[in-house]
């Protein structure tokens, strides 16, 4: 097991954990116990996926396993629940892989991309085509099981209070970004990464701290407050594509679990991630209808300029492959996975459900990266 920075989980486990987080084998006629948090506080909707699963378990396996879920910042703060699962603080957390890319940069690519996936490609990816063994070694290397249960599409793009109608405007601005490689990216394109928390984004925007921000998909960024603090949003949003969600498992607990429950809690992570999409779409729809209501201008991005983020996406890739061969591994599997779809999803078109697209990251260079 790897070691990781402890962010003060010692003096975590005094009072709000002295619940008695750690899964006791089940008595025949008792079911386990577990304490589960997420990254998501009660105000942001994106805690509605964890609470799915959760509720999913015990309407499958309540009589099997308890989950005693706690809302995101009750217990600790966001950035804690990664070394407190892992120590076995907590059972399990809800979480966005990103957050543990200063760990391992091989969870970027977990979590999210610049111009690569969409939830499809995900969705494929993960069940098909290799992705799933990949979450299992790379939180397996902190003692973690992960089950991955929620994919969105593209999030909405940059909001604030300056107008961006084309790639050039990013020069010289300070955005709100959450991702390493996402972060390289704009860089390439002249602006730079401010990274903050959500629940801090509201009043950095409201204050000019930075000059616009993203966040989440457009029915969430419209429940936090959005459209109350900014006039303008950028379309699309090109800084990720998709993103994941899932639940990370200290591995004692889901040990001490039979391998019939182990089972229930997969087929409740496969029906939440069906939900999520259609989740998030109706969400997104609803979200951008209210942003219009509320008079915030909508601009595009056209498509010739998102060539230009496109070449310098796949150069962060390969330059972040090069500094990490697990890192490298995701990516080569990921873009392999394009290469071989391509072969069905460029035939399909338009009806295809993945992003069509000649300009990928070269797997021979990733390659040589491993």
């Amino acid at each position: 097991m790897k070691a990781v920075t402890r962010l003060a989980v010692a003096g975590l486990t005094t009072a709000g954990l002295a619940l008695g987080s750690m899964a006791t084998t089940a008595h025949a006629d008792s079911p386990a116990q577990w304490t589960m948090t997420t990254t998501w506080s009660d105000s942001i909707d994106l805690i509605k996926i964890d609470q799915r699963w959760v509720d999913t378990v015990h309407r499958i396996a309540g009589d099997e396993l308890e989950i005693d879920f706690r809302s995101g910042g009750t217990l600790m703060s966001a950035g804690e629940v990664f070394d407190a699962t892992e120590t076995g603080s907590i059972d399990a957390s809800g979480d966005w892989p990103g957050y543990w890319a200063g760990t391992d940069s091989a969870f970027s690519p977990l979590a999210t991309h610049t111009m690569l996936f969409n939830a499809v490609d995900y969705l494929n990816w993960i069940f098909k085509w290799g992705g799933w063994d990949l979450y299992q070694e790379i939180y397996g290397e902190y003692g973690m099981v992960y089950l991955p249960y929620a994919v969105t599409n593209n999030e909405s793009g940059f909001m604030g209070g300056t107008k961006i109608e084309s790639i050039s405007d990013l020069d010289g601005m300070r955005l709100r970004l959450a991702g390493r490689d996402q972060g390289r990216v704009l860089e390439k394109l002249g602006g730079s990464q401010v990274e903050l928390a959500g629940d801090e984004i509201y009043q950095a925007v409201e204050r000019g701290v930075v000059d616009g921000a993203e966040f989440a998909i457009p029915g969430v960024d419209y429940n936090v407050g959005f459209a109350e603090i900014v006039d303008y949003w950028a379309t699309p949003g090109w800084h990720q594509s998709a993103s994941v969600f899932g639940v990370m498992i200290n591995k004692d607990s889901w040990d001490a679990l039979s391998e019939e429950t182990q089972d229930k809690l997969k087929v409740a992570a496969e029906s939440t991630m069906a939900w999520s999409i259609a989740w998030s779409e109706h969400g997104s729809t609803e979200g951008t209808r209210k942003f219009q209501e509320a008079g915030v201008e909508i601009t595009q991005i056209p498509s010739e300029e998102l060539e230009e983020v496109q070449q310098a996406t796949n150069e962060v890739i390969v330059r972040g492959a090069c500094e990490n061969p697990l890192h490298a591994k995701v990516y080569h599997s990921q873009v392999s996975y394009l290469k071989e779809y391509a072969t069905w999803r460029d035939l399909s078109v338009p009806f295809n459900m993945s992003r069509t697209m000649d300009n990928l990251p070269s797997l021979d260079e990733l390659e040589e990266c491993l």
